[in-house]
């Protein structure tokens, strides 16, 4: 009895309530027939929820997302299908797919009779204003009697995940971004001083292709080497990505540490467009030893789509990585937050001499409060102008962004900058 109340609902409840009432009302005024309809009403609630709860369905569930990655503020079209493997017909049930928050509001429809073996199929719609790899499903179901007295509901298992990549930008520049070392068309002037197994072998590292195993070096100097770029002579562009939670302002979409995502994702596809190989410095690269391989576009936008914030133990690691990338030749492009000047210094490092580095220096400060630092409390982060300086001095071309700049004007006045200062 105690299992059959709580299948019951609201209006099973008050009927039960009800139901007492009159009974004993009719049992203390000695009227029958008020004493027989107390009982009915009490009886009907828990009938309905012995029929909701011995009647048994089964159901496949299957979820086609179309498509099944999309950039921030697209649709993606979800198709769920019930198939109906039972022998009895299903009865009317309502059903809502969980979702994570990000994507909207929980859809919810009413599914009508499924005859055994059939399959009817309902679409909904979905969008994230946040990159992210997010979840659909598992989808609860509700089964009502036809008075409404008496629910059951359950969960069938089965999810499927929407990849949410950074959105891109299509970007545009007067001139070519890079110069020297990897510049268009140019065998890089390392590989001309040095020879080409020179800048393109290195020590063979867990996770390498065996088949890029250069046995001559690994001869000449007893370790296992590896070509690290089939084509040397290919344009090579770095591209950094600041992790650190204190160089960074604001929260969710509007934040900076998104718009500098957004930036590099922007940035690596207009270099790829262009013939660039791209490597992708960031803590995901870093920790599965894809950094030093070039990346394609998509590749790049799987990874951006999932990094996160990171604490600064990351940090050397990531500037150790891009400072061995630009030793073998390329330019280097970093969207990254105010820095101390330390670390500055070693971020102005990484240009090579005869090489171009690019740098969009975001102001942490002007998106908003950096995450975990309360208003007013704790030192502020030094002004993005000296940071911009001392790159500048380094002989970077760099330029500071707020939060109302968007990514392909930023990108344009950064091209279009000379070499320490800006037009």
């Amino acid at each position: 009895m105690r299992s059959l109340r709580r299948l019951l609902t609201t209006r099973g409840r008050a009927f039960v309530g009800a139901g007492v009432t009159l009974a004993l009302a009719g049992i203390l005024f000695g009227f029958r027939d008020l004493t027989r309809f107390g009982v009915l009403l009490v009886a009907l609630p828990y009938i309905s929820a012995m029929l909701v709860r011995t009647r048994k369905t089964r159901l496949r569930i299957e979820r086609h997302i179309s498509p099944d990655r999309i950039t921030v503020g697209q649709d993606a079209h979800v198709a769920l299908a019930f198939e109906n493997v039972s022998t009895t017909t299903t009865p009317v049930f309502l059903a809502e797919e969980r979702l994570d928050y990000v994507l909207g509001d929980r859809p919810r429809f009413i599914v009508g009779r499924i005859p055994p073996g059939r399959v009817r199929i309902i679409d909904y719609t979905v969008r994230s204003h946040l990159r992210g790899r997010h979840h659909l499903g598992p989808l609860g179901v509700q089964v009502q009697d036809p008075f409404g007295l008496a629910t059951r509901a359950a969960v069938l298992e089965g999810t499927a995940d929407l990849v949410i990549l950074p959105q891109v930008h299509p970007l545009s520049a007067s001139r070519q971004p890079s110069s020297g070392v990897g510049s268009e068309g140019e065998l890089a002037h390392l590989i001309a001083l040095h020879g080409e197994d020179d800048v393109t072998i290195r020590e063979y590292r867990d996770g390498d292709d065996l088949r890029r195993i250069h046995w001559p070096a690994t001869a000449r100097t007893g370790d296992l080497m590896v070509r690290q770029e089939d084509r040397p002579a290919q344009r090579r562009a770095v591209v950094l990505l600041d992790p650190r939670p204190d160089a960074h302002g604001g929260s969710g979409a509007m934040g900076s540490y998104e718009w500098a995502v957004s930036a590099c994702a922007s940035i690596a596809a207009h270099l790829c467009e262009t013939g660039y190989a791209v490597h992708l410095v960031c803590p995901e690269t870093v920790e599965s030893g894809r950094v030093t391989a070039s990346l394609q576009i998509d590749e790049i936008l799987d990874v951006l789509a999932m990094t996160q914030l990171r604490s600064q133990a990351t940090d050397d690691l990531m500037l150790r990585e891009a400072q061995a990338l630009a030793a073998a030749g390329g330019f280097v492009v970093a969207v990254v937050g105010p820095r101390g000047h330390e670390v500055t210094g070693r971020l102005a490092s990484l240009r090579q001499p005869g090489t171009t580095g690019l740098a969009l220096v975001l102001d942490a400060l002007a998106f908003g409060q950096p995450p975990g630092r309360p208003g007013g409390s704790g030192p502020r982060p030094d002004p993005v102008a000296a940071h911009v300086d001392a790159l500048r001095l380094a002989g970077w071309r760099a330029i500071p962004v707020g939060r109302d700049e968007d990514v392909p004007h930023a990108w344009a006045v950064l091209t279009a900058a000379t070499v320490g200062g800006a037009r």
